[in-house]
């Protein structure tokens, strides 16, 4: 298969590099290396030429999650009309072994796949709160997921990450690309389109990347005000496959046996107003279209979103 690499960035000099060193050990190497860039003041244009990228550059205020990824599959595709599947990564990534990608990969060896994505580790420095979301949401035994799945697994059947992601061309320009007025979780989206549509979404525990955050807790608040939006939003997904209140307790459970177990009792008080932090932005996002655009453009993560 003919495979693009694409990274959205945004100043990204200072992890970059980790990135390009991993990815230049990598058993499969792809045929494309592009980089779509928010008009970067660092070193990240001279980083990607030296590691033989090419660079397309977009005006910060123009970035949108998904818009901007279906924009660059549009502009590849057309002037490499061999390329048959594209794998997304975000700049803070590394590759955690050198088969990682090829993993990834092997995943589109199944026809019936559209879409698959790898396991998320969370870094060495990385604190208990951030690990453990990693580790949750990752879990070690890779799956394969249809849309009979939604009564097991619910809104999670439709869970994907572009931080590390594949997806079949074919299949991407079968549902109508990335959707372009998302505020965030294009990726989801797109994964719940392609199950609708009876293709099938792998999880590869075996293809590890290295990618997680350590959210402080406004950073938290504006990201899960931003959940709020996209779930109001995009009501379909609910509909489908299932309301998200039931996952987000599993994580709470799973988060203080974590805590419990992992010599972080001391971090039990902060994680729980964490949470209900979480939730009242949660509960603030999905009333968005009851505020002022200058109350959400404050209280989002993401606001150039807010025109």
């Amino acid at each position: 298969m003919k495979v693009a690499l694409i990274i959205p960035t945004l100043n990204g000099a200072a992890t970059l590099p980790q990135l390009f060193q991993s990815l230049e050990t990598q058993t499969l190497q792809p045929q494309y290396r592009i980089i779509v860039d928010s008009q970067s003041t660092d070193q990240t244009g001279i980083l990607a030429a030296r590691h033989l990228f090419e660079v397309i550059p977009i005006k910060q205020c123009e970035f949108n999650h998904g818009g901007t990824r279906q924009m660059v599959i549009e502009r590849i595709c057309q002037a490499y009309k061999e390329i048959d599947s594209v794998v997304f990564m975000t700049q803070d990534a590394c590759f955690a072994d050198d088969y990682s990608l090829a993993r990834l990969m092997d995943c589109l060896n199944d026809e019936q796949v559209g879409a698959a994505y790898g396991r998320q580790l969370p870094r060495q420095n990385s604190g208990k709160l951030g690990s453990h979301a990693r580790l949750f949401n990752y879990p070690e035994v890779s799956s394969r997921k249809t849309l009979q799945d939604a009564s097991r697994w619910g809104i999670k059947t439709a869970f994907i990450s572009n931080s590390f992601a594949v997806y079949r061309v074919s299949a991407l320009h079968g549902v109508g690309g990335f959707p372009d007025n998302t505020i965030l979780s294009e990726d989801m989206c797109l994964a719940g389109k392609m199950l609708l549509q009876g293709w099938s979404v792998y999880y590869c525990a075996d293809s590890r990347v290295y990618h997680s955050h350590d959210y402080s807790c406004s950073e938290e608040f504006r990201r899960y005000f931003d959940i709020g939006v996209f779930q109001s939003r995009e009501d379909w997904l609910r509909q489908t496959f299932g309301p998200a209140e039931g996952e987000g307790l599993r994580f709470v459970f799973s988060e203080m046996r974590y805590l419990w177990q992992q010599q972080g009792k001391h971090l039990i008080p902060a994680a729980l107003m964490r949470t209900g932090l979480k939730l009242l932005a949660f509960r603030l996002g999905k009333m968005e279209s009851w505020l002022p655009v200058r109350w959400k453009r404050w209280l989002s993560m993401n606001k150039n979103y807010w025109h």
